[in-house]
């Protein structure tokens, strides 16, 4: 039977939770807000007038110009059609980075968990990775890709290999994506192998007695058992493409060549940072954060079901 944790005073509990909501309020919420309040308001350059442009709700809130002048940035967001090309690289570029992620980790825990000498090397060589910051990655293959310098250029290039990612836009694309597959792998494979790790033996020796080979046992029990530490990596993997790859894009490429590897949380950083458009990119922010929230619930509402606990 499990006991109850109980307080000596009611006070306790909320003390131990005052500084989580604090840094939830300082770093999510109050910065969300901002950026909703802004993707309303109509900015110069150098922020000396600011316009609020749903203010004519307050006199005339049936006249149809006054909502599409409120909804004004939304409306040249959408209309946009490099807005739209960033939304089609980014949806291509978090499938790979997803799929190969996930499918690499779990490929190297599998080979990980078993009994082999020297095992914990690999293992530590193979988390070494995750101490890389993002930027740090785009980095360290913007200099062993480059095609003048690069180590790994010069080997492609004697393999007969024409690269050149800073001209060749499908080239960068797929650079970025190895870069962000490489820079999560650690934390994926992590997980894989707590998870492995987890799953009784004598289900996998009892599964052999009866004849099922190493395939069948891996996709008949180990791979159902792990379906609740794939879920959870797929929710990470996905907010971690949306967002924590911005390092490895600025790094490497500055989303070129011809914004071929133009994610949307480069565009923002770029339309609101360089082209000094506040509003504008407000706007991406905001429609950012609402496809994150929605992707998240559609995949705790639809996707967990599939999920065996």
């Amino acid at each position: 039977m499990h006991k109850r944790v109980t307080f000596d005073t009611k006070l306790l509990p909320y003390l131990l939770l005052l500084p989580q909501i604090f840094v939830t309020i300082a770093f999510f919420i109050w910065p969300s807000a901002q950026a909703v309040w802004q993707s309303f308001l109509l900015e110069d350059a150098f922020g000396g007038r600011t316009q609020f442009l749903c203010s004519g709700l307050l006199t005339d809130p049936l006249a149809g110009d006054t909502w599409q002048r409120c909804f004004r940035h939304f409306d040249r967001l959408l209309s946009d059609s490099g807005y739209w090309h960033s939304v089609r690289v980014t949806l291509f570029f978090s499938l790979m980075v997803a799929a190969i992620g996930l499918a690499l980790s779990l490929l190297l825990a599998v080979m990980a968990d078993r009994t082999i000498r020297g095992g914990t090397v690999y293992k530590t060589f193979l988390i070494w990775p995750y101490a890389v910051a993002s930027a740090v990655a785009g980095v360290l293959f913007g200099f062993m890709f480059n095609p003048r310098v690069g180590t790994l250029a010069y080997t492609l290039s004697a393999l007969g290999f024409d690269w050149n990612h800073q001209l060749n836009g499908n080239q960068a694309l797929w650079l970025v994506i190895l870069a962000a597959c490489w820079n999560q792998i650690s934390y994926n494979f992590l997980f894989f192998l707590a998870g492995l790790q987890s799953i009784p033996k004598s289900l996998i020796e009892a599964a052999a007695i009866d004849g099922a080979g190493p395939g069948r046992r891996f996709w008949t029990i180990v791979f159902p058992l792990l379906s609740p530490t794939g879920f959870f990596l797929l929710v990470v993997n996905i907010i971690y493409v949306f967002i924590g790859t911005f390092g490895i894009i600025d790094a490497l490429t500055q989303g070129g060549p011809g914004q071929a590897t133009e994610i949307l949380v480069f565009k923002v950083y770029k339309d609101g940072f360089r082209g000094q458009d506040f509003g504008g990119s407000a706007a991406q922010s905001t429609i950012l954060m609402m496809v994150m929230i929605a992707l998240t619930v559609v995949q705790f509402r639809f996707i967990e079901r599939r999920v065996h606990y």
